[in-house]
């Protein structure tokens, strides 16, 4: 793995650009959460696939699909960090996330699975707490049986998994991730598999957008605020997102009019808006590689760039 270009900061957040392969790039990236050190939380943010064939139409990582990321490419990632942070483990941090969740559905990685079983041997990482973000594409039945089948052997509780839904919308929906899903229906189905008393409750995730309605009734209908809680982030100022017109409702009153909707439905609703430097950073999934390949210009022997702030 080569290093190609990094941006961000030490107390926020950094993203990694990486040659795994002759022409193939990856991004990645580690993050903390003001004001707590490292020793309290350390995110991962993997990739695990050379972008995505999904094309959300405000994520940046659906521009290019390469393929799909080995096992050992999956795990050299991780390795990457943790020899540059706890180079003679263990890793000492309370709440150790490593989220499958950076370039790639990974859904479409049955690779991703094979790290899984191996992470609690891999590492000594008491708090270590996989993060598993989908958005549930038809045709991967098999990938989500086992996937539960290895919660339940190796993680117990210490699990994380969210649907990424964004809409209660079914045609908006299906605008802004046009591929084949899982319904509302099955997704509860497989939740009631998933989840058992005292887990984590599962992640509904919504990117606040102007035009793409979220709405408590319908959401009650299907997901109860005993076995779901919702995650409400901005749209991130990403290329895609600027192309297709997609505004944020966040920071403005009417997503915070939203959430309080949301509250009052009896919800848990995690409010994530993060640092406003990581949009200067680029730390937003996709959002540095495509920077890095739309910047960069061929000279003699290799190849230089520049970041621009998106």
């Amino acid at each position: 793995m080569r290093i190609v270009a990094t941006t961000g900061r030490e107390d926020i957040a950094i993203v990694y650009v990486a040659e795994l392969e002759r022409g193939k790039y990856i991004e990645f990236a580690e993050s903390l959460q003001p004001p707590f050190p490292r020793e309290k939380k350390w995110v991962l943010t993997i990739s695990t696939l050379y972008g995505c064939p999904v094309g959300c139409r405000f994520c940046d990582a659906g521009g290019f699909y390469q393929g799909k990321l080995s096992t050992h490419q999956i795990l050299a990632q991780i390795d990457y960090f943790i020899k540059k942070r706890f180079p003679h483990q263990p890793v000492s941090v309370e709440k150790f996330k490593v989220q499958f969740a950076r370039t790639g559905e990974p859904s479409f990685n049955n690779n991703v699975l094979d790290v899984l079983e191996c992470l609690p041997e891999q590492y000594d990482a008491p708090g270590l707490i996989p993060s598993i973000s989908t958005v549930a594409p038809s045709g991967r039945d098999r990938f989500f049986e086992r996937l539960l089948a290895i919660k339940k052997r190796k993680y117990g509780k210490k699990f994380q998994f969210q649907f990424s839904l964004h809409t209660i919308d079914e045609q908006m929906r299906n605008w802004l991730i046009p591929i084949r899903k899982w319904t509302f229906e099955k997704m509860v189905e497989y939740a009631d598999a998933f989840y058992e008393q005292g887990d984590r409750k599962i992640t509904l995730n919504f990117a606040l957008s102007d035009g793409l309605p979220v709405d408590a009734d319908v959401l009650l209908q299907h997901f109860t605020p005993e076995q779901f809680l919702i995650k409400v982030t901005p749209v991130n100022p990403t290329y895609q997102a600027m192309k297709n017109n997609i505004l944020s409702l966040l920071p403005d009153q009417r997503g915070y009019e939203i959430v309080e909707m949301l509250r009052a439905a009896g919800y848990e609703v995690i409010l994530s808006i993060g640092e406003l430097e990581e949009n200067y950073i680029g730390s937003n999934c996709g959002q540095y590689i495509t920077a890095f390949q739309k910047t960069r210009t061929p000279v003699k022997g290799g190849y230089t760039y520049s970041l621009q702030r998106v």
